[in-house]
């Protein structure tokens, strides 16, 4: 089974970024050596405790670090970004990189109202124009038309692949009728992937990328020891997002014996249903789990979102999910050309 790893770059309270991009750097090449697919960076703006606001800039410096894992954006928000400052940004990025670099890319804002009108400056956007961005985009990356005035340089003609995230069914719909692969986000929205993962098999058309679906599903996981281990790093990645609903910062917080002093109830069944995807325990639980996510849902692919307090507890966790992975198989598919991902 393919993994790949999904970072938002957590940073400990008081911690500096430069520390925080000095794990995932780590961390990056650690999962090089373990066999992972992809490193994929994500996008969040005004959230303190995350360092991912700049993504094109860490993917640069994550792929100057390590060697053949492929590295990219999960995902780049694109209505907060015009089209051809994208395609420049990751054309570069190919240039310097070739062959190793993923676009992948959501329509949601990656932070707050406030957050949203500082970024876009256009009120109108509402991501409905996600569509059309896309088109565009895909034209500043894919081989220039006849008459086409506006170029990417680079950019033009680098066919980065592109893969649509969502945590509902809008990409999902529209990445089957682009034939283009699919991630969904059921780290933070468990609650949709099945219908989205249905609609996307039955909206996708062949395209010169995909002759069959691509479906790859991120989900929380922490692997340790036992499973009361695992329970309790765990509780680092649900007090991050108690905070989160408690509109605090979401820095990694050390792990408790225990959640139940710090929530009341409704929040529990909040943090509960944002997490309700995670798959923590044992080598043994987290085999039978993933196990049986990807044969509910067909993935070809599972995204690995591993956060925990102690960078060394991050470290084994992945490399846990590696060994795991190695006995799992999944769904006869199509490969994605990763050449060949644009018009």
């Amino acid at each position: 089974m393919a993994v790949s790893v999904l970072d938002l770059v957590g940073m400990r309270p008081g911690e500096p970024a430069g520390s925080a991009i000095a794990r995932s750097v780590d961390l990056a090449r650690h999962v090089e050596k373990l066999g992972y697919k992809r490193y994929w960076l994500a996008e969040h703006h005004s959230i303190p405790g995350l360092a991912c606001s700049a993504t094109p800039v860490l993917i640069g410096h994550v792929a100057a670090a390590t060697k053949t894992i492929r590295v990219g954006s999960g995902g780049v928000m694109l209505p907060n970004h015009a089209p051809l400052v994208v395609a420049e940004q990751f054309g570069t990025l190919e240039a310097l990189y070739p062959g190793r670099i993923d676009l992948g890319l959501g329509r949601a804002p990656g932070g707050d109202s406030q957050t949203m009108r500082a970024l876009r400056k256009d009120l109108g956007r509402s991501g409905d124009d996600f569509p059309e961005l896309l088109d565009e985009l895909r034209t500043y990356l894919g081989t220039e038309k006849p008459g086409q005035l506006v170029k990417a340089i680079p950019g033009q003609g680098s066919n980065v692949p592109i893969t649509l995230l969502g945590s509902s069914c809008f990409s999902a719909q529209l990445a089957g009728s682009l034939g283009l692969p699919f991630a969904f986000a059921a780290h933070f929205a468990p609650e949709y992937l099945y219908a989205a993962a249905q609609l996307y098999r039955q909206q996708f058309r062949p395209s010169k990328i995909l002759q069959s679906p691509y479906l790859m599903v991120a989900v929380q996981v922490i692997a340790a020891e036992t499973d009361a281990a695992a329970q309790r790093l765990f509780t680092t990645p649900q007090q991050r997002f108690l905070r989160l609903i408690r509109n605090q910062p979401v820095e990694l917080l050390p792990p408790v014996d225990s959640m139940e002093p710090l929530w009341q109830d409704w929040e529990r069944a909040a943090v509960e249903s944002r997490l309700g995807a995670a798959i923590v325990g044992s080598d043994r639980t987290v085999k039978t789990k993933l196990q049986k996510l990807v044969t509910d849902t067909g993935a070809s692919e599972v995204i690995v979102v591993s956060d925990t307090y102690e960078h060394s507890d991050r470290l084994q966790s992945y490399e846990r999910v590696a060994n795991v992975a190695r006995t799992i198989g999944t769904p006869p598919t199509v490969a994605v050309d990763e050449a060949a991902a644009t018009k």
